[in-house]
């Protein structure tokens, strides 16, 4: 496994983050995996190399902080890994149990702390953006859980480029801490972030760490215009998904994928992966597994090198997308 600096910090992640929404309890949805079935894939990316792991309070209503917490303590030490969560969904039907305003940031880190038995996270990251509270107030408020202690780092997740970019200017207006990493939604299918988002944060030194890098499991290849290929629980109750991708084109692009990944003797997942790990400015996709081949084909994608006509190939079906994934 090769390590890189998350954006311009000192502070070293695999190229591979395990996401975490996998892991949790069925009770949430029920593809997720329960506590004791989700430790071997915790204890199989720490044996490969991963030391970054992505997970946020809303996940499985707090239970995936509680498997993650509980399973890195007992596969490694603290200062071995990178543990990343996030906060702004709601965690209860009363007003301020969501959002991005002071108290609920507030609220939210000593609770994913207490939920995963830690003194401090690595990388604390808003999950959206909340157009209802000032952005002044949450950059202070985050800045503020980086000076207590109870966070290193602070991360944002999809949003516009213009809205990333004010947040930032307010943070050094202020003296404030900087976002360090961008986690948005990016893959073959939906590269729109490649206009404006990525490009930003290639030139002021931000992490970028995409979300659904796979398209949800529509670039592992198994799905067809009849949407009648569906092999996982998830893909079959993933509604999301359908609103995200699907469209012609995006099945062209999917048949690029599969066509080079048989010429290439690996899985379509596997040359999504490689692509995106090509791509500039991008340090570290987060991935999603659920059965054990997929998480060792994912480290396995780490190793393939595609060549700037691969790289072409693939890219060419490709058409503009309505943004997607903000909400």
């Amino acid at each position: 496994m090769d390590y890189i600096n998350l954006g311009k910090t000192g502070l070293k992640v695999s190229r591979l983050c395990l996401g975490m929404m996998t892991y949790g309890t069925s009770k949430w949805r029920d593809w997720v995996l329960d506590d004791e079935q989700a430790r071997p894939f915790i204890r199989r990316a720490l044996e490969a190399g991963v030391n970054f792991f992505d997970t946020a309070d809303v996940y499985s209503a707090g239970v995936s902080e509680e498997v993650t917490g509980r399973a890195l303590r007992e596969f490694s030490k603290r200062d071995e890994v990178v543990i990343a969560t996030k906060v702004n969904g709601a965690m209860g039907p009363k007003p301020n149990q969501a959002g991005l305003s002071r108290k609920h940031i507030m609220d939210g880190i000593d609770a994913s702390l207490r939920r995963l038995g830690l003194d401090y996270v690595d990388l604390y990251q808003i999950h959206r953006y909340d157009k209802d509270t000032p952005i002044e107030e949450t950059m202070e408020a985050l800045h503020d859980v980086v000076k207590a202690g109870k966070a290193r780092y602070i991360g944002a997740s999809s949003m516009f480029a213009w809205q990333f970019a004010r947040a930032q200017y307010i943070a050094d207006q202020h003296g404030w801490t900087r976002f360090v990493s961008m986690q948005n939604h990016y893959n073959l299918v939906y590269r729109e972030e490649e206009r404006e988002m990525i490009p930003y944060c290639r030139a002021e030194g931000i992490g970028v760490i995409p979300w659904s890098p796979l398209a949800r499991g529509f670039l592992a290849g198994n799905r067809t215009r009849e949407k009648a290929s569906d092999e996982t629980t998830r893909a079959r109750s993933d509604a999301f998904a359908y609103s995200l991708y699907y469209q012609d084109n995006d099945f062209d692009t999917v048949d690029r994928v599969i066509a080079l990944a048989g010429a290439r003797g690996v899985k379509p997942a596997q040359i999504a992966l490689a692509w995106m790990l090509h791509k500039p400015g991008i340090t570290a996709p987060i991935i999603g597994a659920s059965k054990m081949y997929q998480l060792d084909e994912a480290i396995a994608a780490c190793d393939i090198k595609l060549d700037a006509e691969e790289i072409k190939a693939l890219e060419a079906p490709y058409k503009p997308h309505p943004v997607l994934g903000h909400g």
